[in-house]
């Protein structure tokens, strides 16, 4: 009787195992990676503390590191899209380059900061920004507008927040969302595992949006390896503890005029890996 115990036991540790491995590599083989690199000197030697940035101000990501004491910087959980990088440290002129994220493969950047000889000045035209080659028209969102945005209740907010942030995109009086005029060939494509189901909060529950980071909306006519579905695909980025090394959380309350009131708080933790 002990032996069979001990041997039911074991099971269940190699079944949980495998399960949260493969809950991992879910989590790592979404549609977004990390870029990382090393900052260096004139001399190749490593700068610590540097602080290095990347922002799209178009989705409004952003995201900011520092070096280690080898002058190595990652940052986790950057969502497909071309990114301003930038890096300063104190005694060195700072550094800039734009790069572009389009695959699971970490983007690995060298980075060298030459020294800071005299102040310069430049001056920049306001309209030029970051260029795009995907020819696909859609619509980047990151989670620094969805509190911006007067969105619907907890069960339509996903509804709402692609009505009000995609051109092209209506609702009815039942809130959902018609891309191109036809409701029935929408798609949601979660961490690249598609869901060609109705998302709508007749047919089924939307995922929380305090679970998104970022999603891509592609309108018209979606890129080949969707497939499926001919008018809208929504691309959405899940949020990750990959990099918050602090907890960080938000609590929301809300109160109705027919009485109705609502509670809701979301925390987040994680680490380097």
């Amino acid at each position: 009787m002990l032996a069979s115990y001990k041997k039911s036991l074991r099971a269940a540790f190699v079944a949980l195992f495998f399960l949260i491995s493969s809950y991992s590599f879910a989590q790592s083989a979404g549609n977004s990676t990390f870029v990382i690199g090393t900052v260096t000197d004139p001399t190749g030697a490593v700068i610590p503390n540097a602080v290095v940035e990347i922002h799209n101000p178009v989705s409004g990501f952003e995201r900011t590191v520092t070096t280690d004491g080898s002058g190595r910087f990652a940052i986790p959980n950057v969502p497909f899209n071309p990114y301003h990088l930038q890096a300063t440290s104190q005694g060195f002129a700072a550094y800039s380059q734009d790069i572009d994220v389009r695959s699971v493969v970490p983007v690995t950047l060298n980075i060298g900061l030459k020294l800071q000889s005299s102040e310069t000045v430049t001056v920049e035209s306001s309209g030029a920004d970051l260029l795009e080659n995907d020819p696909t028209f859609h619509t980047d969102v990151d989670r620094n507008l969805f509190d911006k945005l007067p969105l619907e209740s907890q069960s339509s907010s996903l509804s709402s927040l692609v009505t009000l942030a995609s051109p092209g995109i209506a609702a009815d009086s039942n809130g959902l969302f018609h891309g191109m005029g036809d409701h029935a060939e929408n798609s949601f494509s979660l961490d690249d595992q598609p869901i060609t189901d109705q998302q709508s909060k007749v047919f089924s529950n939307q995922i929380p949006l305090d679970a998104v980071q970022s999603l891509e909306v592609i309108s018209g006519a979606p890129p080949a390896e969707y497939g499926e579905k001919t008018s809208v695909v929504i691309n959405v980025t899940t949020r990750s503890g990959q990099g918050m090394t602090t907890p960080h959380g938000a609590v929301t309350a809300s109160y109705g005029s027919f009485g109705t009131s609502n509670v809701g708080f979301n925390l987040g933790y994680g680490g380097a890996k």
